[in-house]
Parts: structure tokens; sequence; C-alpha cells
């Protein structure tokens, strides 16, 4: 399996600067934004996105209304949202949204590390699932 690659939103620089760091370290290729909006623009660009890890609690935009927008995108890019401990129901909310999941910060590096194989698997079968379709649909096109 190549690198994960994972986007970091979250507005705590250090924190994103830390954890991008450990995860370079264990082979993931990381991108990082300090707003949703700032995540939302680096999307265009990075459509092939895993995983993208996203706080909940920014300024500006929210963690759940960045996940709306991507999820109203057709992004097949999972999403593992990342809350405080005092805002769970937040973290479940994003869940009945589309997250994959989430984890309460500050976040074990082992668990993040865990759940960022997981998704990444996922979404992986998931786009392997849909060009498997696309190649048999155009394949039925040339069949007598």
């Amino acid at each position: 399996m190549t690198a994960p690659f994972i986007m970091l939103v979250d507005d705590e620089v250090s924190f994103v600067e830390t954890i991008a760091k450990r995860l370079a370290a264990r082979n993931f290729e990381i991108i990082t934004a300090f707003s949703a909006e700032e995540g939302l623009e680096k999307l265009k660009t990075n459509q092939n996105l895993d995983v993208i890890v996203l706080d909940i609690k920014m300024p500006g935009m929210d963690g759940l209304e960045m996940l709306k927008k991507i999820k109203a995108g057709f992004f097949r890019t999972e999403i593992i949202m990342l809350t405080g401990y005092a805002t769970i129901e937040s973290g479940i909310d994003g869940m009945k949204l589309g997250a994959y999941d989430f984890l309460t910060k500050p976040c074990d590096i082992e668990e993040l590390v865990g759940k960022l194989e997981e998704a990444t698997k996922k979404k992986r079968a998931h786009d392997k699932k849909i060009e498997d379709a696309e190649r048999k649909k155009l394949l039925q096109k040339y069949e007598p």
C-alpha cells in the first residue's frame, strides 16, 4: 500500500505541526490547513486525499460545517473528527453527517495512526469498487 495521504485541519498550529511530524515519521504523506476555509481550498487541488483529520471547534467555519461541504461535494475522502472531551456529542454529530470516526483531543498518536490506516483502507477499497464498476460499464459498451 502506498503511503496514506492525509490532511490535518486544525487552528492550533503547534498541535498540527507536532502531529504532522509524528505522522510523517511513520511514512504518512501530510498536508496541513489551519482553518476550514484553507482546508477546502487545499482539497480542490488534492482530491486524491485518503483521510482528513478535522477539528470540530475552529474560528470561522467549524469542522461540522466543513464536513457538510465535503460530503455535499461528493468527495470520497474519509473524515476523522477531533473533539474536546466536553464536546463528544459533536463528534457523534459528525459521524451522523458521514465522518468515519472521531477522537478526543489530545489524542493518542498510536490510536490516531490505527484510525488513519483503517480509514485509508476503507477509502481505497471504495475507490477500487467504483473503478471496477466504471471499467465493467465501459467494457459492456463494446460487447456484441
